[in-house]
């Protein structure tokens, strides 16, 4: 059974468009009835305009196999007002998820990502946060890559915030447990006996998927065809028990 990261892992980062093998292997899973579920850090498109997104580019994808933190937010922050920093169509999910736009009092911090973060906003993140705000992150990738270039991810933003604020973040997509959690009760809907240890994650973003997957016993797969050229540019950094348990060069080395 498999959790299968999207940006990097199936599509490229730099068109959008199927990395080789990808809609293969998918195609395969479902020729064979292996249980699959798909966990995007999808936060620009609504779920539904991303989810059908993909099957436009020819995977074959029904809803069960999908899951991304817009559909466990609301399960993850209370709604009420909050100061939401990422992307125009970010903003406009979140509000459309019942959510209040506020940056002058806010209740909490809600971080997604976009390449353009300048300090002023930094700036009011840390003032609202000061005044006792919580700092929530849409998930927690290491690096935002977009048209060949690689900009701090979330969680290098969340980490600088907690660090300025001495305050602590909370996670609502990967690789948070509350996530992970919901991807499993969807995958169990396949197989009953799914569970974290039957399951297998394929991603591009060692420390923003597969070390919290691993945690939960997960088996680890990095591809080297999103955030990193190569393993060599983030594996020896970490410490031996952080370290994917397979290292391939893209998803088609799956087939």
């Amino acid at each position: 059974m498999y959790f299968i990261d999207v940006q990097g892992t199936l599509i490229s980062d730099k068109d959008k468009k199927p990395i080789r093998g990808s809609v293969e292997f998918i195609r395969r899973l479902r020729r064979k009835g292996v249980p699959f579920l798909l966990i995007t850090n999808n936060t620009k498109h609504s779920s539904e305009e991303f989810f059908h997104y993909l099957r436009s580019l020819g995977y074959d994808i029904e809803k069960q196999h999908y899951i991304d933190p817009l559909m466990v937010l609301t399960q993850a922050l209370q709604k009420g007002h909050i100061a939401a920093y990422g992307t125009k169509e970010f903003l406009h999910n979140v509000a459309s998820l019942g959510y209040t736009l506020d940056f002058e009092n806010p209740k909490s911090v809600l971080i997604a990502i976009k390449k353009d973060f300048d300090s002023e906003e930094y700036a009011d993140m840390i003032e609202f946060l000061l005044r006792g705000a919580k700092l929530v992150g849409m998930h927690e990738t290491s690096l935002y890559a977009k048209d060949g270039r690689r900009y701090p991810g979330v969680g290098a933003i969340l980490k600088m915030l907690s660090f300025a604020t001495q305050k602590n973040y909370e996670i609502v997509g990967k690789p948070s447990r509350l996530f992970y959690t919901k991807a499993l009760e969807k995958l169990k809907k396949q197989n009953p006996k799914a569970s974290f240890d039957t399951i297998t994650i394929i991603s591009d973003d060692v420390t923003g998927d597969l070390v919290g997957a691993k945690e939960l016993g997960m088996k680890t797969i990095f591809v080297t065809s999103g955030k990193f050229k190569s393993a060599d540019e983030i594996i020896p950094s970490l410490d031996a028990a952080k370290h994917p348990d397979i290292i391939l060069k893209d998803i088609s080395e799956m087939l």
